[in-house]
């Protein structure tokens, strides 16, 4: 008899990979559209549920002024900070992936591995 995966296992599967590939990454996190935590893998002291509904706030507002611009489907988009910076990135029609990072970060590597990681996730969702 095989067992199933669940989704909970796939998603939290997801971020693991994702920060074993970017062990600086402070956090990693999943939500819905509508800002409820699926999946996270955040640093201490960070509150999920705020994370999930401000993110998903980000990714909508995001989309409107992609729409209003004419620039096509949000794929992602950053917020950043003098101490770390939060990407945020499109997961498919129902997620969201928030990645916090220190700053500094390898861009180039962390969006590689994050748009694999929102890809997986689109899919699982």
């Amino acid at each position: 008899m095989t067992a199933t995966i669940s989704k909970q296992e796939r998603l939290n599967a997801v971020l693991t990979s994702l920060r074993s590939a970017m062990p600086e990454l402070r956090g990693a996190l999943v939500a819905t559209v509508d800002g409820l935590p699926i999946a996270q893998a955040m640093g201490e002291g960070a509150d999920a549920n705020r994370v999930a509904a401000m993110a998903a706030t980000a990714l909508g507002l995001g989309k409107r002024i992609n729409d209003t611009l004419g620039s096509g489907s949000l794929t992602d988009m950053s917020v950043g900070g003098a101490s770390g910076q939060v990407y945020i990135y499109a997961a498919g029609l129902k997620g969201v992936l928030a990645v916090v990072t220190p700053p500094g970060v390898n861009l180039g590597l962390l969006h590689m591995e994050a748009r694999d990681a929102a890809e997986l996730v689109a899919g699982i969702l």
